[in-house]
Formats: C-alpha cells, sequence, structure tokens
C-alpha cells in the first residue's frame, strides 16, 4: 500500500486529489450553525436546495466561492449541496467509490447522459466522466473530525484514473493507499470530484456535522441545465 502524506496541508488537490485549508471556514461559523439547525438531519445525507441562506454562503462573496474560483476559475459555479450529519442517533458506513452523478433541473435525453435516478425527488444522471473531472468537491466542517467519529477515507491520486470500474476500485485503493482527512471545526477540504473515498462508522457520541458543495466549471448541453441551489 502507498505510504500516505503525514499531514493533510502538505496535500495538493493536483498531485493528490484532495487539500486541507485549515480555518478557511471559520468567519462563517455562525452561518453554517443556523444552516445546520434548520436542516433535517433524519437521513443519511440531506440535499439542499431553494435555500436563500445556503446561496448566500455558496454563491457571495465570503471563503467558499473564494475557494472554488481559486481552483476552477471565474467560471465555478455551485450545483449542489448536502449536509451530513453522522451521529449516534444517524450512523452508516460507506464503501469505497466514485461520485459519478450531478442533480440536473430536469430529464432531457442526451447522449452520453445516463442511468436517470431521482433522490429526495431531485433528477439525477451520470454525465460524462470528462464533467465530473472538471469539479471540486468542498466539503466544510461544523465540527472536530478525528479517527473516533468518521472522518472521509480518499485514496491519493486516484482523481486521476479516470472512470474506474467497479470491479477495480478495490485494487486501485490498494495502490494508491488511503488517507484520513482529519479536521477542526472551521477547516475545509478541498477534493477533485472523481476521487475515490470512503466513511466507516462512528465510534463517537460526537455529531460530525459537514456541509458538502459541489461546483463545476462548466455549462451542461441545452436543454439540460443544473438543478443548482
Amino acid at each position: 500500500m502507498a505510504s500516505q502524506p503525514a499531514d493533510g496541508t502538505a496535500m495538493t488537490l493536483e498531485i493528490d486529489g484532495a487539500a486541507l485549508l485549515s480555518g478557511a471556514a471559520l468567519s462563517i461559523l455562525a452561518g453554517l450553525d443556523e444552516l445546520a439547525e434548520r436542516a433535517n438531519s433524519n437521513r443519511a445525507g440531506v440535499r439542499l436546495h431553494g435555500n436563500r441562506q445556503l446561496r448566500d454562503l455558496a454563491e457571495q462573496g465570503g471563503p467558499l466561492p473564494a475557494i472554488a474560483r481559486c481552483y476552477l476559475g471565474s467560471v465555478a459555479r455551485p450545483v449542489r449541496a448536502i449536509f451530513f450529519d453522522k451521529k449516534p442517533a444517524m450512523n452508516w458506513a460507506l464503501g469505497w467509490h466514485q461520485d459519478r452523478t450531478i442533480a440536473v433541473a430536469a430529464k432531457h435525453p442526451r447522449a452520453g447522459y445516463e442511468t436517470w435516478t431521482s433522490k429526495a425527488d431531485i433528477c439525477h444522471v451520470e454525465p460524462p466522466f470528462s464533467v465530473i473531472e472538471r469539479m471540486v468537491t468542498i466539503r466544510v466542517h461544523i465540527d472536530d473530525v478525528d479517527d473516533d467519529n468518521a472522518p472521509l477515507l480518499i485514496a491519493p491520486g486516484s482523481h486521476r484514473l479516470g472512470r474506474i470500474p467497479e470491479a477495480d476500485i478495490a485494487r486501485s485503493v490498494e495502490r494508491c493507499g488511503t488517507y484520513s482527512c482529519h479536521a477542526r471545526r472551521g477547516d475545509v477540504w478541498i477534493y477533485s470530484t472523481p476521487i475515490l473515498h470512503a466513511s466507516a462508522r462512528s465510534r463517537s457520541i460526537r455529531s460530525r456535522r459537514v456541509l458538502q458543495l459541489d461546483y463545476a466549471a462548466d455549462a451542461l448541453p441545452p436543454p439540460l441545465e443544473w438543478l443548482g441551489l
């Protein structure tokens, strides 16, 4: 198994597919706490849509859109938001996988856009993988995360392997190695969206609240449109 960096701050998005931005969200913690209180966290992941406060945090001035633009350029747009609150009353594990679907405003069949599904009444589709490769995922930590309360696990460098067949995922993780993404309250992790990742069940009584935002660099071919926030 490949060795992993000793410090997440030494990782880079280009090489490792992930980077830790220590304290990057400290200035918006009050807004994040309020958003978390209003989210219905009785499911493993709550898709957020139509929330003005969320749009202000993700689209207007502030650290989150600035981070996305730093990596994707001025065309960066938030296209999906999910709130996670892993705790004793709502605990789960997630096996190794790639994120391959996007949320769209409505179903319009197009070549290369396959496997249409509905999640929380939101239309999802698997686009050409090149769309996923030009996306970044930002995870904003509202609570401290250590080994006990289920940090995200990643396989560094796996974002450069393209679309990985299910049968090859375990072998790819073995080749790339694994890294546990610890964080402090107010930290931000940014990932290349195609990176292989997983999560174990929490062993703690503490909550592990995370706001996850996907940003994209590309418009979709009409009449397809990103659902957005």
